[in-house]
């Protein structure tokens, strides 16, 4: 193969891969800041990207999943976008801190407000979540992309397993069981506590070695000094023999 064709070869190889990563990362994903605990409270960002050359993304609609409802959504103000919660009735109440809820939110909608998402750019939208859901794994937030062209991508087609990635999916928030967050921040102070520990170890041990260090070389000196005193005490015996 000369060194044309493995250019050639090369060069579509590329091609391939950024078509392939562009397609790969323009859904509408929810990502966690920090870890999405069940029943605990988190931090969530809805990432848009913008998949128009010739469009920008003036708005967005979460629907959020009233089958495993939260008491307290709160979005982030963010420049040049404008935040509305929509709440719904409950059919069944909520019990959070011991009081009762019977609506809940359902909806987030950002609107352009002096932005816009452009050609080759992309915006996060962050969220305060909670109290998690406990009875479930995930939770699916239905999403609603609009172009100042006025086209709607519906980023709402839920994965089923074992199946292939559906060409519009909905993003998920993937839920970790509350004892396992907690097992882990447990074993991470035990493990700093431990590591503490072993620094304190080595500090006392190093301080130890630093004492022997310095009385050797007192003890090393004043035998010098001796040493040197005996030899003047015999000189100067030996020449009062002498005299």
């Amino acid at each position: 193969m000369n060194v044309s064709r493995i250019a050639l070869a090369a060069g579509v190889a590329a091609s391939s891969v950024l078509l392939l990563s562009s397609t790969a990362f323009a859904h509408v994903t929810v990502q966690p800041q920090g870890e999405a605990a069940k029943g605990g409270y988190a931090t969530v960002n809805f990432k848009v990207p913008n998949e128009r050359d010739n469009a920008s993304t003036v708005k967005l609609e979460v629907s959020l999943p009233t089958n495993h409802p939260m008491a307290s959504v709160m979005p982030q103000p963010v420049p040049g976008w404008k935040a509305v919660v929509t709440k719904t009735k409950l059919a069944k109440p909520l019990e959070v801190h011991g009081k009762q809820i019977t609506e809940a939110p359902s909806k987030i909608t950002w609107t352009a407000d002096g932005g816009k998402i452009g050609p080759g750019e992309f915006q996060q939208f962050p969220v305060s979540l909670g109290r998690l859901p406990e009875d479930t794994e995930q939770l699916v937030f239905k999403a609603l992309q609009t172009y100042d062209n006025k086209e709607v991508v519906r980023w709402i087609e839920e994965a089923k397993e074992g199946a292939e990635e559906p060409e519009k999916p909905a993003p998920v928030l993937k839920l970790a069981a509350a004892t396992d967050a907690h097992g882990g921040a447990a074993k991470g102070a035990e493990a700093t506590n431990a590591d503490a520990k072993n620094t304190g170890a080595d500090a006392k041990e190093t301080a130890s070695t630093d004492d022997t260090d310095t009385t050797a070389r007192i003890l090393g000196v004043v035998g010098i000094l001796v040493g040197a005193a005996g030899v003047a005490f015999g000189v100067l015996a030996g020449r009062r023999r002498s005299a």
